[in-house]
């Protein structure tokens, strides 16, 4: 099937605020881009918000950024926040990075795929 044949699906709702610097269209389509691979992997999210910000620092340390995602889920929130010197971008990777492995594991859990430890198992009382 043609990338233009797809069936449109619906998007993962994303609220995107920027903090201490200006507002880049490149940076917009960067977070939207990343957020739809996650609903992509994962269509139940039900709302995604992204915070950028540049971080006050001292003059010597240059510029530091922050970006946090925040994903609701059935059931549950998963938040990752991340800091990068220099680039914004890799601040924004890193933790749509970590929202992506904390979203696997829920969903793993979900679909009942984590088994118990057995030291957990140990610690449970045995009927005697």
């Amino acid at each position: 099937m043609m990338p233009s044949e797809r069936s449109p699906s619906v998007a993962t709702p994303v609220q995107i605020t920027v903090r201490h610097m200006g507002r880049s269209e490149a940076l917009t389509a960067r977070i939207r881009e990343s957020a739809d691979k996650l609903s992509e992997f994962y269509p139940r999210i039900t709302n995604c918000r992204v915070v950028v910000e540049q971080q006050d620092r001292h003059k010597s340390q240059g510029r530091t950024y922050r970006a946090s995602v925040v994903l609701r889920v059935p059931g549950e929130e998963i938040a990752a926040t991340r800091d990068h010197d220099g680039d914004v971008y890799v601040a924004v990777r890193d933790a749509f990075a970590s929202a992506t492995r904390q979203l696997e594991d829920y969903a793993r859990r979900e679909r009942g795929d984590v088994k118990a430890h057995a030291a957990a198992r140990l610690a449970e009382p045995s009927e005697e």
